[in-house]
């Protein structure tokens, strides 16, 4: 991970740019660089992935332009030879190529790329600003407007609170250009149904997921992997050790009293010789770190919250005890494949239009998750799940095909990797919530301690304060008062709570937990 900053304005210094710039330091604590150019301020914190060189460091320029990106750049070799021609590359960063790049395509490049990247250039001459993000979102960015109506852009709403009194997340598969923003790619858009038969959709899921695994394994700093043990994880853990010369390095996490996942991570472990680590977490670890994992996250929401105590906890754990840089995650399978919620679906077509939804959104939540408990401890995340080419083949997938009428969520992904992947039991378990599987006792923990900070009548009246995304439950009005102690009045940063569709039979519940579903079932056991 990096961070990345821009300020278009002439009149900001750069000890009142860095004052904001450096809330992020975390994410890029290899080096740092502001450069003032004419007409803005530029900003750039290194964690070197690729290209490990002084030669790397960013920002880039060429000829009048400069650019910073927070990004991984896939097949970029091939598209440095074909710019080699007119540019000569001064390093091994993948990132180099964006302005010959530019130069050559303009803004139709956004759409040839095959990345997980934020990014930000800048013109001295025609004071052009550029800025654009992944399709899905997976590297953050976030822009506000100051008192004079200047535009800022920057990795994390933290960078821009000193300056803007509302920020909002750039959205994703869109370029920022001449004031506006355009959609360059609407990954969860189909234009027509993929309608193979089953055993040939498995294959190209098999095929298409292996593909966007192995790519990512690739870096000049150390690889690890986050493993609970549920279906997704461990995929990605089962690929990566068959491309691997040497056990791979996984990591997982739990409660000291009654975690569910650690022991189908080990077996997990055990079965693919990996070099494993387990982390336990107390209640007194839990309580003590929920300020400091909202100030981190900059969010109120109640699944993001409660899923990253014991994620960001294990980051830290891996920062502290190892010189892994890079870390693999099994995020964005839900949404594609199905959670336990959407087997309530009324329909194909209500399946396929919440998993685009849920797609679409995803960057102010999961993906939101796993990008700031990596990046706060200096680490990089890479979401296999979220590969392009991947994720645009399942969403093309005739729904009809992805509900669960197999009786076993996922069916399509379990399917795709029968064999020698992984143990039956740990390929067909059933899906546990992370925050779940943890410990049940972490978040009845976390419920406990809200109700008792509370009363009755507290709640009530505190929770009328708030008219977007109203706290509803003494848990949300917790999250949401930490919150807003750090990002004031900018609860729109995220669009409402991340909850189950009431609107379906069986989904009206009041709290995001699959626990509370009927269908939970020997989940989580």
């Amino acid at each position: 991970m990096c961070s990345i900053m821009f300020y278009l304005s002439s009149s900001i210094t750069e000890e009142q740019f860095k004052e904001g710039f450096d809330a992020t330091i975390s994410r890029g604590p290899d080096d740092s660089r502001i450069i003032k150019l004419d007409g803005g301020i530029m900003g750039f914190h290194r964690l070197a992935i690729m290209g490990l060189h002084p030669e790397g460091m960013q920002p880039f320029s060429y000829k009048d332009s400069y650019v910073v990106c927070n990004g991984e750049v896939y097949g970029y070799e091939k598209i440095k030879e074909e710019l080699s021609s007119t540019y000569t590359f001064q390093s091994g960063s993948d990132c180099e190529i964006l302005l010959p790049m530019y130069e050559k395509y303009g803004v139709d490049m956004f759409a040839m790329l095959d990345a997980e990247y934020a990014c930000i250039m800048y013109n001295t001459v025609t004071k052009e600003v550029i800025a654009a993000r992944d399709p899905i979102g997976i590297r953050p960015l976030y822009y506000g407007y100051d008192e004079a109506g200047d535009i800022v852009f920057a990795s994390e709403a933290k960078n821009l609170t000193p300056y803007c009194k509302k920020v909002l997340p750039f959205p994703p598969g869109h370029y920022y250009k001449d004031g506006e923003f355009v959609c360059y790619n609407d990954i969860a858009h189909v234009d027509e149904y993929v309608t193979d038969d089953v055993e040939t959709i498995c294959k190209n899921i098999h095929d298409k997921l292996v593909a966007g695994i192995e790519k990512r394994l690739i870096a000049d700093a150390k690889v690890g992997f986050l493993l609970s043990g549920g279906l997704d994880s461990s995929l990605v853990c089962a690929v990566a050790a068959k491309a691997s010369k040497k056990p791979i390095k996984t990591f997982a996490i739990g409660m000291n009293e009654d975690a569910i996942d650690l022991k189908y991570a080990k077996q997990v472990a055990d079965y693919l010789g990996s070099d494993h680590t387990e982390v336990i977490i107390t209640k007194d670890d839990v309580l003590s770190s929920l300020e400091e994992v909202i100030h981190v996250l900059g969010t109120y929401d109640i699944t993001t919250t409660r899923a990253s105590m014991g994620m960001y906890l294990l980051c830290k754990k891996i920062h502290e005890i190892s010189d892994i840089r890079v870390l693999l995650t099994g995020e964005i399978s839900d949404e594609l494949f199905g959670y336990k919620y959407t087997d309530f679906a009324p329909s194909p077509e209500a399946f396929q239009e919440e998993a685009a939804k849920r797609i679409r959104e995803l960057h102010m939540y999961d993906v939101l998750r796993a990008d700031r408990c990596i990046s706060s401890n200096s680490l990089e995340a890479r979401v296999p799940f979220g590969d392009l080419d991947f994720v645009k083949y399942v969403m093309s997938i005739d729904p009809a095909k992805k509900v669960n009428v197999y009786n076993k969520g996922k069916y399509l992904l379990r399917h795709a990797f029968e064999g020698d992947y992984l143990p039956y039991n740990i390929l067909y378990r059933e899906k546990a919530a992370f925050s779940d599987a943890v410990g049940h006792s972490m978040v009845d923990y976390l419920k406990m301690y809200a109700n008792e900070f509370y009363s009755d009548e507290q709640y009530e009246e505190l929770r009328k304060k708030y008219t977007h995304a109203t706290p509803f439950t003494k848990e949300s009005l917790l999250y949401r008062e930490i919150f807003e102690k750090y990002y004031p009045g900018m609860s729109e940063m995220v669009v409402d709570f991340w909850m189950p569709n009431k609107e379906w039979e069986g989904c009206n519940v009041d709290d995001p937990s699959a626990r509370v579903l009927k269908n939970y079932g020997d989940s989580g056991k």
